[in-house]
């Protein structure tokens, strides 16, 4: 489940790796450790994302949040890149993975599983579409927590 706070952060710290020339690709919250930690993942639109790139967002986003005191407790701030995820999440990795084995995670059972697994067609504004054995089937965003590749494929 995704903390309540993430939403605002990555409201705040979109424009600010934008500024960087930078993408941010997720976010999560571990509250379960002490103190905190918020770890942001970006992406350097331009090249491979670099130490330097991290140090810079790190830095410009910990202005930020501390100006808008999202965070009102002690926490650890993590700026990393996430390589080669297995997560699809943005147009780009639906457009570069199209024909691969993913595995699409939904909220609430979709056609009676909430799992399926097929090639990746496409994403558009309703739906993720995939192919399962020659058959098309489209799962609405509404519904999807997750789309994995598959791994060895």
């Amino acid at each position: 489940m995704v903390h309540p706070l993430i939403p605002k952060i990555i409201d705040l710290a979109t424009p600010v790796a934008k500024a960087l020339g930078l993408e941010v690709v997720g976010a999560m919250f571990y509250t379960n450790q002490k103190p905190p930690v918020l770890r942001v993942d970006i992406r350097n639109l331009e090249q491979d994302t670099s130490l330097e790139d991290c140090e810079r967002m790190s830095r410009a986003l910990e202005e930020q949040l501390d100006a808008v005191d999202v965070i009102p407790d002690a926490y650890i701030l993590e700026v990393s890149s996430p390589g080669v995820s297995r997560s699809l999440s943005c147009d780009r990795d639906f457009i570069s993975f199209k024909g691969f084995p993913v595995t699409v995670t939904t909220s609430e059972p979709y056609k009676g599983h909430k799992q399926q697994t097929g090639k990746l067609v496409g994403r558009d504004e309703m739906a993720v579409h995939i192919n399962q054995k020659g058959r098309q089937i489209s799962i609405p965003n509404s519904l999807i927590t997750q789309v994995l590749l598959e791994e060895g494929e």
